[in-house]
């Protein structure tokens, strides 16, 4: 039981940091589409990926490599890019919180839900690598215990996050509000790929 409660709070301290990820969970959930769907994918993904690092750590640590880091690295940053230009082209009225109309079709949302999941590396140097490393001297019995509570984190935090944003959603109904969210999203997002290209180009 100790075992569950420090995986908990060790998966709750990786994921509290502010990603492109939480983001696009937070704006699902203020736009109120697929909050359910997008929070369970990331919740599952955390799952897999938490459970693949604690008994496959030895395994899979030979294969991430820098060019392997370097190549996620790309592709998020074009990934990036792409929502960035997304967002930009946008128009206000198509994307407003006062109508719960589904302005993104349901593959649209699964590929980007998956994108920010699975093509951050960061995701995997948390989940996997940091996890995995973290548990490797637990016993058998005591790597279920940790990887259980860290995968409940993830589930308790992605869905509470998506459905506290659908809750402050209707105190956000005017297009004026929208556009200066939308304007955040875009900065928050072109910070990120600021990051990742300083990450490329430092390589």
């Amino acid at each position: 039981m100790d075992y569950l409660i420090l995986g908990f709070l060790t998966g709750l301290s990786l994921i509290l940091a502010i990603g492109a990820q939480n983001i696009f969970v937070i704006e699902q959930g203020l736009k109120k589409q697929y909050i359910f769907l997008v929070c369970l994918i990331c919740s599952i993904s955390d799952l897999i990926l938490i459970f693949l690092g604690i008994f496959l750590f030895q395994y899979l640590n030979n294969y991430f490599t820098p060019t392997v880091e370097l190549i996620f690295n790309i592709l998020l940053l074009i990934f990036l890019l792409h929502f960035i230009w997304g967002k930009i082209k946008t128009k206000v009225s198509e994307t407003s919180f006062n109508v719960d109309i589904k302005t993104n079709n349901l593959s649209s949302i699964l590929v980007k839900t998956l994108g920010f999941t699975f093509l951050n590396p960061h995701v995997y140097s948390d989940t996997v690598f940091f996890l995995g490393n973290f548990s490797k001297s637990l016993s058998q019995v005591d790597k279920y215990y940790f990887g259980a509570g860290a995968a409940i984190s993830s589930f308790l935090f992605f869905f509470i996050l998506g459905y506290l944003s659908k809750y402050f959603s209707k105190y956000l109904k005017s297009a004026k509000v929208w556009k200066r969210i939308n304007y955040l999203i875009i900065l928050f997002m072109s910070i990120l790929a600021l990051t990742v290209l300083i990450e490329i180009i430092s390589v």
